[in-house]
């Protein structure tokens, strides 16, 4: 079990990190909510807690929680941009629905 990032979603993290003056890398979770069921939780994070598993990816450190790791097992995260809209787009094996908003997804 695992989680990645592109080439270009470690950019952009490195960035925001630098941006801020501390942090370690980007906690990665997911809460019930929205249409679908379920959606994806960013936060930078100062440091690893006990419930996190950390992973590393282009350099840059992901942290998981133990309950949301089985749902965004193989992920990958990457920056994309989309029209005037840029933003990290999940690529996930384990969605079996996403919401029209883009918001949630199923399981």
């Amino acid at each position: 079990m695992s989680i990645s990032v592109t080439p270009k979603a470690a950019k952009q993290i490195r960035k925001a990190l630098d941006q801020r003056g501390s942090g370690c890398g980007l906690r990665v979770a997911v809460k019930t909510s929205g249409c679908s069921g379920y959606a994806y939780a960013l936060e930078f994070a100062e440091a690893p807690t006990a419930e996190d598993l950390c992973f590393e990816s282009e350099g840059v450190q992901l942290l998981v929680d133990v309950k949301s790791l089985p749902m965004v097992s193989g992920t990958q995260l990457d920056w994309v941009r989309e029209g005037l809209n840029e933003g990290f787009k999940f690529n996930n094996p384990n969605a079996t629905a996403n919401c029209g908003c883009g918001e949630s997804f199923a399981i």
